[in-house]
């Protein structure tokens, strides 16, 4: 049997760093020197890669995201290729990697990696998590279930749901987890074991609301969402900005990094509920983990309160993957009873 085609598209990141000009290190190495440096793929899988940029991915875009995405489903879509994995810097991989899963309708493997160590460093990470990533992308039972699966980060012989996966510290090399879930898919040796499937239906109901493959369609469409982290004795200075612009500042809603269950300041309670009544505002766990609670406390700012006011609760998702599922779902012109559908399926 043929092994399987596997695209790799670089975007840049620690993977592909070189040295610097001031001591550290910069993008600059492309798809091609990173296929290179890992002589155990061939034979695993027949590779064709392709460096799409060389940044840092605190520079990456929605927009080239939502290329990407298209890129991605025009080759599955004519037969092209049977998985992909693409490469990229770990600052933005939970967002990357979910945006992607919330843009897909692909029955092949999909894979996101990165490095926490540069290549010019000892015992760097980024050769090993793309030789994990292709034994992913080979493994059988993966591209049976592919289309179950969804989009998977694969990080320090671990594969997790883009769903779920999260940058849990900023330096060490196992900085990768999914606390909520664990993973889906451990490595050991040349095999690939699974250890659980993923909870899907928030794919089912994105899908209902925006269309199918809506990467190329919405690309090109503007719906930026304010990011308002709230932390001990916050006033909302933000929030009365917002307000009192004639154009929101350009943006089309709002997403809340709340505290605890779901909870804000007593005082900011009135101007939450006026943001959800000019916007779609959705409250996400400001601590990335745990759904919201819903019924538990009713004090001015609690769950119940806010609730009543339109708050919009985002599931188990924390603050950063809810703002690019707000933006996917303001680009496709829901409006805030769609958007609390697809946030209800997030559970």
């Amino acid at each position: 049997m043929a092994p399987p085609r596997l695209l790799v598209l670089a975007l840049g990141g620690t993977i592909a760093m070189m040295k610097g000009d001031a001591g550290g290190v910069k993008p600059g190495l492309g798809a091609d020197e990173l296929v290179a440096a890992v002589p155990e793929l061939a034979g695993l899988v027949e590779v064709r890669a392709e460096t799409v940029a060389k940044v840092a991915s605190p520079s990456l875009t929605l927009g080239q995201l939502y290329a990407l995405a298209a890129r991605i489903q025009r080759d599955t879509d004519a037969g092209a290729i049977d998985a992909c994995v693409i490469t990229q810097g770990t600052d933005t991989i939970e967002e990357s990697a979910f945006l992607l899963d919330c843009l897909l309708e692909v029955a092949i493997p999909v894979i996101v990696i990165g490095a926490m160590r540069n290549p010019l460093m000892t015992s760097s990470d980024g050769a090993g998590n793309l030789l994990a990533a292709a034994r992913v992308a080979a493994a059988p039972w993966v591209r049976e279930s592919a289309a179950e699966l969804g989009v998977m980060v694969v990080m320090l012989d671990h594969a997790y749901s883009a769903f779920d996966a999260v940058k849990a510290h900023s330096a060490r090399i196992d900085a990768f987890g999914a606390p909520q879930s664990g993973p889906l898919a451990t490595l050991i040796e040349d095999r690939v074991l699974p250890l659980a499937r993923p909870v899907r239906e928030w794919k089912e109901q994105v899908r209902e609301l925006v269309g199918t493959s809506p990467a190329a369609r919405l690309a090109q469409r503007n719906a930026a969402v304010a990011l308002i982290a709230l932390g001990l004795g916050e006033e909302g200075a933000l929030i009365d900005v917002i307000l009192a612009a004639p154009d929101r500042l350009g943006y089309r809603g709002a997403v809340i990094a709340l505290m605890g269950g779901g909870h804000a300041p007593s005082w900011l309670a009135d101007k939450l509920g006026r943001l959800s009544a000019a916007m779609p505002t959705v409250g996400a766990g400001r601590m990335g983990g745990g759904p919201l609670l819903r019924k538990t406390y009713e004090f001015a700012g609690a769950e119940i309160d806010l609730g009543r006011r339109g708050l919009i609760p985002a599931g188990r998702l924390g603050p950063y993957k809810a703002r690019v599922l707000l933006d996917l779902l303001l680009r496709a012109d829901c409006d805030t009873t769609k958007v609390r559908a697809a946030f209800a399926a997030c559970e």
